[in-house]
């Protein structure tokens, strides 16, 4: 194999083609990962929840409106007795132009009457049987000490803070298929490696036993040969059975059957001019896009609205109402005894009294939760700028280590071609020889580590600025 040959490997050795019926591209696998995963399932399930939430405070500012209907059919029934006696019967006395009673006043100050009518004792029965009763009331709070907007805004709040959990949910589902995406592609083309490599040691095992027919070789040196090729094929085996499984791994995140056979396409992304290097703590990168930055900011503010919630416990409460009801049933004397309704307007004024200062240590403990949240912000925002600059170091980092691979490749190739020319020559051991195949293999997967630690270093780099979509 000579240098153009290893140059041409430094560059396209590492793009595999891997051939199945279904192959994925990573955008495909964040896709179906990202339809697949339960907990990005749950965070939107959660959104809908405070969006019915704040309909639900929301509706506190319109009347509310209750409608009753009782039908009750009793077995109750009685009477009672009225006791007769004499009714006065009346006169027109002209010069007052009025009736008065027919009576004659005693001296004691009784009456005696002098005309009347006898009126007899009546019984009347009564009986419940159908009582309907029908209420309709209709009540508008006023003034409800800011109670009923606080907890609308905290309801929209908690909406917010939903709404960035399902891109944190998204970035983290994409950063974890990400890392299964590029174990998967880091094993097959490590195996890509060992095979070149052991294709080296084939091509180098059949010059050898040539030259041992030829007694210009010994059988020790074919044994030297045989022993590495032997490495090459357990290299070979290993990276094999770590692409199965981490293929296996990429199925299970991206939501199919773990034992599904599909094969990936490598990303067009992946080298290093695709990922120019930032400038070391460049102070224009900033943590405000994540959405944990909005969403403890949210938390802070759901805090301070919580202190308005606790005044409104002691503030007055004002209210209107309106009703009408109607009344039908129950009989007396074999007539109807309710066949009728009527209206109310009420206005209700509730003052609280603060007698033993529970209201105001309500107040207090919210305050207190605003402080702590406040602090709890501030060393999550801290926190965040410390992993965003350590991501933006290991991306740094990582860059730097690829183009020394990439250079390390080159004289590695380097390295063999001279050493073989110098082997067929007679001027280089075979010890030497393979040794410098063996830097050859080691710097070509040292060249695989190093590709895919940029390419999933740039991806968490994104993650920590806010930027992963």
């Amino acid at each position: 194999m000579n240098a153009i040959k290893f140059i041409h490997a430094a560059v396209f050795l590492f793009i595999p083609v891997w051939t199945s019926a279904q192959p994925l591209s990573i955008e495909q696998c964040r896709m179906k990962a990202l339809q697949h995963n339960r907990s990005l399932a749950a965070a939107r399930v959660k959104l809908e929840q405070t969006r019915f939430d704040a309909k639900a405070y929301k509706a506190n500012y319109y009347p509310q409106i209750n409608v009753t209907a009782i039908d009750l059919y009793s077995l109750a029934h009685g009477s009672f007795e009225i006791d007769g006696g004499q009714l006065p019967i009346y006169k027109y006395v002209g010069s007052e132009s009025t009736y008065v009673p027919d009576v004659t006043e005693n001296a004691d100050g009784t009456y005696q009457l002098n005309q009347y009518a006898d009126f007899p004792s009546q019984t009347f029965e009564w009986k419940m049987k159908n009582l309907f009763i029908g209420n309709i009331s209709i009540v508008e709070p006023i003034y409800a000490g800011g109670k009923i907007s606080t907890a609308y805004k905290m309801a929209k709040l908690g909406t917010r803070i939903a709404t960035e959990n399902i891109r944190l949910t998204e970035s983290e589902v994409i950063v974890k298929t990400d890392e299964a995406y590029c174990l998967a592609a880091k094993t097959a083309e490590l195996a890509d490696v060992a095979r070149s490599y052991r294709e080296m040691l084939e091509e180098l095992k059949k010059n050898v036993e040539a030259a041992m027919k030829h007694g210009m070789s010994t059988r020790n040196d074919l044994m030297k040969v045989q022993v590495k090729l032997n490495e090459a094929n357990l290299s070979i085996q290993k990276a094999e059975n770590a692409h199965s499984l981490a293929i296996m791994n990429l199925c299970h995140i991206i939501g199919v059957p773990i034992n599904t056979s599909i094969s990936i396409l490598p990303p067009d992304t992946l080298l290093a001019d695709m990922y120019p290097p930032l400038a070391v703590h460049d102070s224009a990168l900033s943590v405000s896009s994540r959405p944990e930055y909005a969403m403890i900011e949210q938390k802070t503010e759901i805090a301070r609205q919580n202190i308005k919630l606790a005044k409104s416990d002691y503030l007055p409460n004002v209210s209107l109402s309106a009703s009408y009801t109607y009344w039908d049933g129950g009989t007396l004397a074999g007539r109807k005894l309710a066949n009728s309704g009527a209206a109310t307007v009420a206005l209700a004024v509730n003052v609280p009294v603060n007698i033993f200062g529970g209201a105001s240590a309500k107040v207090n403990s919210a305050r207190a939760a605003h402080q702590i949240a406040q602090l709890e912000q501030q060393d999550l925002n801290e926190k965040m700028q410390l992993e965003l600059l350590q991501c933006q170091n290991t991306f740094e980092e990582a860059h730097t280590q690829l183009n020394l691979c990439q250079t390390a490749l080159l004289q590695a190739a380097e390295h063999v071609r001279l050493s073989k020319q110098q082997y067929e020559v007679g001027f280089e051991m075979l010890s030497n020889y393979l040794e410098s195949q063996f830097l050859w293999q080691q710097s070509s997967a040292n060249l695989v580590e190093a590709r895919w630690n940029l390419f999933i270093a740039h991806t968490r780099l994104l993650k920590a600025q806010g930027e992963l979509r």
